[in-house]
């Protein structure tokens, strides 16, 4: 079931929300958590009913596995094995269902060998629930974990509105709050604040996500069959598709967000204006927060800490440790990074891209400490617009291997990004270079048209729209500075920063609730079909 369809805003969620209140109202908390818990698995069950079975075994294992784990009181080595296997049969879930088909194809490529995998259809947002639930084993491993029932557990791993596609939620931010009696009544405030992230959500995927996809789709698609496109052609298709993809998946979180507020439930923050970043860095903590905060704490941390013992017990030098603690870990992380978003090389070419990006910043910002004195730009203005321009369109480059079907669509792609096709101008600017005396530049250019596989009509207005999200993205509010004056989200106070004008932030009038209801309408008349979220696929 999708948020941006007419079953779930007008049955499924009133219906799920008002039940839950009615239930928790006359003090059946363990009712109502029933109710919830139950509507959720009818909710990821109305996509493909067969993996509830898959869903359920997988909270069931890992919620005995991880009472084993906090009720172990013998010695480590048993809790290690106990934390080993829990571990192992969750990647091995994970790993048939969303890799097997992609490992067997590369064998018999790699072989010359024939082995036939039947069709593995993906179980929506395995990603999602077998990470989180090992996190859940990891903390349980070091006694990080408090006890909670079977049905907290449950609530925890199958809640709808992170169910599919996230924020990926820790046990710590979800459990406490599930035991709270104030979730079980309605407070029109939360409603209200819900209802108005929830209808920014709907509006980003349905009319920005969605509009803005009928531009990236065709170019993708061109580059796949082979079709050589211009340079103006290639970059509009690829910012297209940067924007389509930012506004699809923030659009989620925020609905994800929005509902749960609605439920008295505060989810982690996915999303803070990643495309304002200045730097790459500072991009990936902006950018799919919660996936970006596990990798830290159970990847990055771990291994560099590890690391880094290794090196100080060797002796070694500041150049050697600088790779083994902070390279080896940075390409370690983003290319797990790369393979948790799909199995194919598309995918782990990206994390690497983004891997030897986040390496280039660190060597960067080693030579800045190492040598306080130099400066490429004196001007921070300048400074920090250049280095946003290159994080922007380094950003944008990943993105093409992101979305590519296959290496060799994105190779035609960027190829055509970086000029090796020639650069097409309109014709008409053929005589004007001759008749201005610019014959030399004239070598440089093609003069076959801007646009000249014809791939849309409407290709100014394109332009216009991209420019338009760019404009929104990099220098508007987003939801979360619009919403921060709340106490709804007292969570995001340290990470969001309050909008410098405040007539802008969200208050209880009538002039918010007539706008909401105007971005709401608009969103609900336009959806047409029903629309997957990109990150379904993950």
């Amino acid at each position: 079931m999708l948020f941006n369809s007419y079953h779930f805003i007008f049955l499924f969620l009133p219906i799920t929300l008002l039940g839950f209140h009615l239930i928790g109202k006359k003090g059946h908390d363990k009712s109502a958590l029933a109710w919830l818990v139950s509507a959720s698995l009818f909710f990821y069950g109305w996509w493909n009913p067969a993996y509830l079975a898959l869903l359920l075994f997988s909270t069931i294992f890992n919620f005995g596995t991880g009472m084993l784990l906090s009720n172990n009181s013998e010695e480590n080595v048993s809790k290690k094995v106990i934390l080993t296997m829990g571990v192992l049969v969750n990647l091995l879930i994970l790993g048939y269902y969303k890799y097997a088909n992609f490992f067997i194809d590369n064998l018999n490529t790699l072989a010359s060998t024939n082995i036939i995998l039947h069709e593995i259809i993906l179980p929506l947002g395995i990603s999602f629930f077998t990470f989180q639930q090992i996190t859940y084993l990891v903390d349980a491993y070091y006694e990080e974990t408090k006890e909670y029932g079977f049905l907290h557990y449950c609530l925890f791993v199958t809640f709808f509105p992170q169910l599919i596609a996230g924020p990926i939620v820790h046990h710590k931010e979800m459990m406490p709050q599930f035991v709270k009696n104030a979730i079980y009544k309605i407070y029109s405030k939360n409603l209200a604040i819900g209802l108005t992230i929830f209808a920014l959500g709907l509006f980003k995927k349905v009319i920005i996500a969605d509009g803005i996809s009928i531009y990236s789709t065709p170019i993708f698609d061109a580059a796949e069959a082979g079709i050589i496109l211009t340079f103006f052609e290639a970059w509009l298709g690829a910012l297209a598709y940067t924007f389509q993809l930012y506004f699809d998946f923030s659009g989620y979180s925020d609905m994800a967000i929005g509902i749960a507020i609605m439920f008295g439930i505060t989810l982690p923050l996915n999303f803070n204006s990643p495309y304002k970043a200045t730097n790459i860095s500072d991009f990936w903590k902006k950018w799919h927060i919660t996936l970006s905060r596990l990798i830290r704490n159970y990847l990055w941390d771990p291994v560099s800490l590890s690391l880094t013992r290794y090196a100080l017990n060797k002796g070694y030098g500041n150049i050697r440790i600088f790779i083994l603690t902070i390279i080896i870990p940075i390409i370690f992380s983003f290319f797990w990074i790369g393979l948790w978003h799909g199995a194919g090389w598309n995918f782990i070419i990206f994390g690497f891209m983004h891997g030897f990006y986040v390496v280039v910043f660190h060597i960067w910002i080693k030579i800045k400490l190492n040598f306080s004195s130099f400066r490429l730009i004196k001007n921070s203005i300048v400074s920090s617009l250049l280095g946003w321009l290159i994080t922007f369109i380094c950003v944008i480059f990943a993105w093409v291997l992101f979305r590519a079907e296959s290496i060799y669509g994105a190779k035609n792609l960027l190829q055509s990004m970086i000029g090796v096709n020639g650069i097409s101008l309109p014709i008409s600017l053929e005589s004007t270079f001759v008749n201005y005396g610019l014959l030399p530049l004239v070598n440089l250019f093609t003069f076959d048209g801007v646009f000249s596989n014809a791939l849309f009509s409407d290709k100014f207005f394109a332009i216009f729209c991209i420019f338009l999200l760019l404009i929104v993205s990099t220098f508007f509010p987003n939801t979360y500075q619009l919403m921060s004056n709340q106490p709804a989200f007292e969570t995001y106070k340290e990470e969001v920063t309050r909008w410098r004008y405040n007539l802008a932030e969200w208050k209880k009038t009538t002039s918010w609730a007539l706008f909401t209801s105007i971005i709401l309408t608009i969103s609900i008349i336009s959806i047409s079909g029903e629309s997957e979220f990109l990150y379904f696929q993950f």
